[in-house]
């Protein structure tokens, strides 16, 4: 290869982005169903918004946790379906760098802190559960600040290294990115570089962030369940455990895509490339799209202030 060939890409001004390779002729129906969780998702968590809002007895610890988890969800969603719809409806598949870059960070950050935001959660819980005479002097509104800014904080700043080792990097293979949004290994393996820093990151930030998140949801759960199982009456523990439903419904949402997601982009190797993005497409829609069905239909204080809402429009 000549070298101005070779050149080409070293500092690429755009990035093309091929949506779900192997399915371009059926782009415009996955869009559909894409589409309807995209707008499930707007409306669902701008709702758990309003909601919390307008009513000041809401205005809490647990609230104030699914506040944040929704404000985030709407970020990771937004982020990257907007583009995604695009390459499907309009087949625009140019980003530039530096919007690859951002969106790339966007996805990382969000996705650090919507798991910080559930250990957060599983915290709220612990201390309602085991400590309920407590629950109110505990998580007092600073303390949620502060633990709302350290997790913000720590997402911000782990995923401050993907765009700038992915910056670094020469790029002289191709500018064709095999994805609908711009990942940080989907971005890094064009370059024609040793990019083993990146992976090692990759793999550093994976267990200290959602390994160690993981951890403590599981510590607080398993208090959780010792104090539960204390509890005189299986009425009084059913009823208990009732009110950690919804969290580990979130939980759920979130956590088991992920692991698959991270198991197939690091051994499935046969797996089909198209089975590869839209796995990482559920990850990416359904926890924003499912958490606030979740809490919407669990969680009685919102489902009721919603019906009040709605009954009240019609009357």
């Amino acid at each position: 290869m000549s070298d101005s060939n070779t050149t080409d890409f070293t500092n690429p001004s755009t990035f093309i982005l091929l949506g779900i390779p192997g399915l371009e002729a059926a782009h415009v129906w996955i869009s559909i169903p894409f589409c309807a969780m995209y707008t499930t998702a707007i409306l669902g968590n701008f709702t758990i918004l309003f909601i919390v809002k307008r009513e000041p007895s809401l205005h809490g610890p647990m609230y104030y946790f699914l506040c944040m988890l929704a404000i985030t969800d709407l970020i990771i969603s937004t982020s990257t379906l907007p583009k995604m719809l695009s390459i499907f409806w309009f087949n625009s598949r140019e980003i530039s760098f530096s919007a690859c870059l951002t969106q790339m960070y966007f996805v990382h950050c969000f996705s650090g802190m919507e798991s910080g935001i559930l250990v957060a959660m599983a915290l709220d819980r612990y201390v309602a559960i085991c400590h309920p005479l407590r629950h109110s002097t505990i998580l007092t509104n600073p303390i949620v600040a502060k633990i709302g800014l350290a997790v913000v904080l720590r997402g911000g700043i782990l995923a401050l290294p993907y765009p700038f080792l992915a910056r670094r990097w020469p790029y002289c293979r191709t500018n064709i990115i095999p994805h609908f949004f711009c990942g940080h290994i989907a971005v890094v393996n064009l370059a024609c570089a040793d990019i083993r820093i990146s992976s090692y990151y990759g793999l550093f930030d994976l267990f200290s962030e959602i390994g160690m998140d993981v951890f403590f949801i599981a510590v607080s759960y398993t208090q959780i369940l010792r104090a539960i199982f204390r509890l005189p009456t299986k009425d009084a523990r059913l009823k208990t455990f009732g009110t950690c439903i919804s969290h580990l419904c979130a939980i759920s949402a979130l956590y088991i895509p992920n692991f698959f997601s991270s198991l197939l982009f690091r051994f499935g190797h046969n797996v089909p490339l198209h089975v590869h993005v839209l796995i990482s497409s559920v990850y990416q829609l359904v926890p924003p799209m499912l958490h606030p069905i979740i809490y919407g239909v669990r969680t009685k204080e919102i489902w009721g202030r919603l019906l009040q809402l709605v009954t009240h429009k019609e009357t």
